[in-house]
């Protein structure tokens, strides 16, 4: 199938390098957005209409309009977490209260998401949990959901300390008439991202170094995996995070993976058909 991608800006931003397109119905056939909201959040919105929300901290320090995106997002099905770290669980909560949205999360995230950090627990149903190498099929066939692993701590954060709230990872997504998505989640660089290739249209990696792996790792990443398209996430939202996308172009240039590289906005929306 033949893919073509416009990213659209939703403030007047005028960037060389990337072509735009009008924005286009959420429910036209073989038509996907994904809006990047800093740090490794994610709105995607599939040819049927159903909205998805990956690790939505939508009020990071990366976004400016993160108050307002927040008042804003309307409907949404489903939220996806990777792990329960505070930058990753961020708005869910309150979103999933004003939402209704369902919760996607392994089985042990999904068991502390309730019981410490007040996800309603009737929007936590097992059938939308899942582990590592397991598949699930959600939105009457919509969307399919493969679990993941990935390198790195799982921990979340209460008022009483820190509590166990399973092992890290990230997604495979397939969406119905759409790309096929891989969310590494927070993550270093592990030789059975190998076993994805093939399989991804478009990959979201980390690159911010320190916590995740950095721009030269994440390269190695993409070498592994083959997707049509990645695009770098969690870096810039502390200073610690010091990994770049200019970095990370580098070091994909370096591996002779040509331009496969797109560098999203903050606020900005990346439509693919």
């Amino acid at each position: 199938m033949r893919m073509i991608f416009a990213i659209v800006a939703l403030l007047s931003v005028s960037l060389s390098s990337l072509s735009f397109a009008a924005p286009v119905s959420a429910a036209t056939p073989g038509v996907t957005e994904l809006k990047w909201y800093g740090q490794s959040a994610f709105r995607i919105i599939t040819p049927g209409g159903k909205i998805l929300l990956i690790d939505p901290w939508i009020t990071n320090p990366a976004n400016p309009n993160g108050k307002m995106d927040l008042e804003n997002l309307g409907k949404v099905d489903l939220i996806l977490l990777t792990h329960g770290h505070g930058d990753h669980i961020g708005n869910s909560v309150e979103i999933a209260k004003k939402s209704g949205a369902g919760l996607v999360a392994t089985f042990d995230l999904m068991k502390a998401m309730v019981s410490y950090a007040g996800f309603p627990e009737k929007q936590a149903d097992r059938a939308m949990a899942g582990s590592f190498g397991g598949e699930i099929t959600l939105l009457n066939g919509e969307v399919t959901v493969r679990f993941t692993p990935a390198v790195h701590g799982g921990s979340m954060d209460t008022d009483k300390g820190p509590v166990y709230a399973g092992h890290p990872g990230g997604f495979l997504i397939s969406i119905k008439n759409g790309p096929r998505i891989y969310h590494t989640g927070d993550t270093d660089l592990f030789s059975d991202m190998s076993l994805l290739a093939g399989s991804v249209d478009l990959m979201m990696v980390c690159i911010g170094d320190k916590f995740t792996m950095g721009p030269r790792l994440a390269a190695q990443s993409v070498k592994l995996v083959r997707p049509k398209m990645v695009i770098p996430m969690h870096f810039g939202t502390f200073p610690a995070l010091t990994g770049t996308p200019e970095q990370f172009r580098v070091e994909l240039d370096k591996l002779d993976l040509g331009n496969v590289m797109r560098q999203m906005k903050v606020g900005e929306t990346l439509v693919w058909k």
